[in-house]
């Protein structure tokens, strides 16, 4: 990869808005729900995708699949995905 490639908000656009810092000063269990939450958005939305693509529908697909990409661009942006540390 190349040095542009390895900064984190290349890889994770979110990360440069202005509202993140104030998703990362709530409190770690609310933090925790809403990056629960997302990415349960996140796997239901890659499910929807799937399904869309094997019905043939590649529209549907691509809409489902961003959704799934941003809600896991945010939890990540929010805190460490479950189970890893930030290095």
């Amino acid at each position: 990869m190349t040095g542009r490639s390895n900064r984190a908000e290349v890889r994770n656009p979110i990360l440069a808005l202005p509202s993140v810092a104030s998703l990362r000063a709530l409190d770690p269990a609310a933090r925790h729900a809403l990056q629960a939450v997302l990415l349960d958005i996140q796997h239901d939305a890659r499910q929807r995708a799937e399904k869309s693509w094997l019905s043939r529908k590649p529209p549907v697909a691509a809409y489902w699949a961003a959704c799934g990409v941003y809600a896991g661009h945010i939890a990540r942006a929010i805190g460490p995905a479950p189970g890893r540390r930030r290095r």
